[in-house]
């Protein structure tokens, strides 16, 4: 079955574009959204050239056919190297007895060919040792590119995880010991700040949902809180919006300041139909208690409990995981900024990051799996 061709609308080539701009990496860009490097490189090009992504390539035949060609050469010295050193290694006196030992004992080989057994057992040791440290490079390079790509929050269980997927059966504390060769230390691991508890609002609230997170049916409870983000020298806030089904952010929002228009927006970036949205929880904020919000979810016919903090726990487990992988540390120079990496990192968290919660898979994969 041929592969459907993918569309792309102009806002989704600008936004790559601006994150391209604001340093996001080009490979981070094209793994992440599953797009080409030439395509990037393209919109790139357009936008700083004319502006518009529909500009025609200006490529003439000329270059390329020159650029064919280069391909074609380059192939061809590479055949041309390969193929001269498997006829160098074939001729080694050393791989002829290597190559024999499971019909011929080693020292009647040795003799025939004239070789000293000690000669021929340091070798094969010294290339086991070769072997096992060539093992052990590619084995740092993927851990470190793996720990990478999970924007430094991935640990050792994670990291083994993401490792059999690609056939590799290591166990957690070689991967600890590789990562702590290469200075490699977890967003997690990072002592973080705990505030004191403080008494407050006391007043007895019914433990609605008896701390029942797990559900069987998409938008069925959808939990929600807000939290700030430093932009320049003030506070902004952001709101998410979590469906307990998969732990997948559904709906995002991001403002200067802490009110019920902000939870609105948020509640509005919700892509779905939210009638099917049977309970919502969040804290006792003024944000989500108003004439507002209230109106919104009488509409939908959402059944809304706020205030218990056993019922709430995953919304703040959701903003423990949100503060230590995208807010602490981050520095943002305007909302747009903040606006524009806060759509990344949600890209990121629904189609990237696996949770353990979901059996080390992502949101979206939870979600395709199950329905």
């Amino acid at each position: 079955m041929p592969r459907q061709r993918r569309t792309f609308t102009t806002e989704f080539k600008l936004q790559l574009v601006k994150l391209y701009e604001n340093g996001k990496s080009r490979a981070d860009i094209c793994r992440e959204y599953e797009i080409t490097p030439s395509a990037l490189d393209r919109w790139i090009k357009n936008h700083q050239e004319t502006g518009s992504f529909t500009a025609e390539d200006n490529r003439t035949e000329e270059e390329k056919e020159l650029i064919r060609l280069r391909k074609e050469n380059q192939r061809l010295m590479m055949e041309n190297d390969i193929l001269k050193q498997a006829a160098l290694i074939m001729g080694r006196k050393l791989d002829v007895i290597r190559n024999n030992a499971h019909k011929y004992s080693v020292s009647a080989m040795c003799n025939v060919l004239n070789i000293a057994k000690s000669t021929y057992y340091y070798h094969a040791n010294l290339r086991e040792k070769e072997a096992h440290d060539k093992e052990e490079v590619e084995l740092s390079n993927d851990i470190q590119r793996l720990f990478k790509e999970s924007r430094s929050n991935y640990g050792t269980r994670k990291l083994k995880v993401e490792l059999e997927k690609q056939g590799k059966i290591v166990s957690r504390r070689r991967i600890g010991r590789i990562m702590k060769q290469l200075g490699l230390v977890s967003n997690y691991t990072v002592a973080q700040y705990k505030l004191h508890k403080q008494t407050c609002n006391e007043a007895p609230i019914k433990n609605e949902l008896d701390r029942q997170f797990k559900t069987e049916e998409q938008f069925a409870i959808v939990v929600s809180d807000l939290t700030y983000v430093r932009v320049e020298k003030k506070w902004h806030y952001v709101c998410l919006f979590v469906d307990l089904f998969n732990r997948e952010i559904i709906g995002h929002s991001t403002g200067p300041n802490k009110t019920a228009d902000l939870v609105y927006q948020a509640l509005a970036s919700i892509k779905g139909n939210l009638h099917n949205m049977k309970m919502f929880h969040t804290d006792r904020g003024k944000e989500f208690d108003n004439k507002l919000i209230s109106g919104v979810l009488e509409t939908f016919g959402i059944q809304k409990y706020e205030g218990c903090p056993y019922d709430n726990e995953m919304a703040e487990a959701m903003f423990k995981v949100f503060k230590t992988e995208f807010a602490n540390g981050a520095h943002f120079a305007s909302l747009e900024q903040l606006s524009l990496e806060l759509n990344d990192y949600v890209h990121w968290f629904n189609n990237i990051r696996i949770h353990g919660t979901l059996g080390y898979l992502t949101p979206v994969e939870f979600k395709n799996r199950s329905l």
